[in-house]
């Protein structure tokens, strides 16, 4: 566990399911991803599993996001599959949004992984998520395409960090 000025981050646990289908289920939570679907029970359940056997094999990974003992989020580091480095994401409740909590998450990342490259991904339609991970230090570096949609890659090495 990790504590914040304002947030406690633990690992996933199964109990976290119900707060994953909701969360996930948002159709403004999946608005800007290639399959803008929001996501039924078992992609949710499948999600946490992962989440929870990134841990497992890796010893890190995104965290659940805790604001005075309620669950608000997921955010952290995972090994990146289509990029190289780490990859940097964060997921807040509509409810908690504009209140810095996405951009604590990932100064939370930095601090606690000597990672030589991390990476974020972003929609072009969603500035809100660019602006986080230019406040986490990451800076553009190039557009390109995940599962079939443009998405803009930003980047740091850890002599940047």
């Amino acid at each position: 566990m990790i504590r914040t000025a304002r947030l406690l981050l633990r690992q996933p646990h199964l109990s976290d399911l119900e707060f994953v289908c909701d969360l996930f289920g948002r159709a403004q939570m999946v608005a800007h991803r290639p399959d803008p679907t929001p996501e039924d029970r078992e992609t949710c359940t499948n999600r946490l599993l992962r989440d929870i056997g990134h841990w497992e094999q890796h010893g890190f990974g995104r965290w659940a996001v805790e604001n005075d003992s309620e669950l608000i989020g997921f955010g952290g580091v995972t090994v990146s599959e289509h990029f190289t480095g780490l990859n940097l994401s964060y997921h807040v409740h509509p409810a908690f949004w504009g209140a810095g909590y996405a951009t604590e998450v990932a100064g939370a990342a930095f601090d606690t992984l000597g990672a030589q490259r991390v990476i974020g991904l972003a929609h072009p339609s969603n500035p809100a998520s660019q602006r986080v991970l230019c406040r986490a230090g990451l800076r553009f570096e190039r557009t390109t395409e995940l599962r079939g949609a443009e998405v803009a890659l930003f980047a740091c090495s850890a002599n940047v960090v």
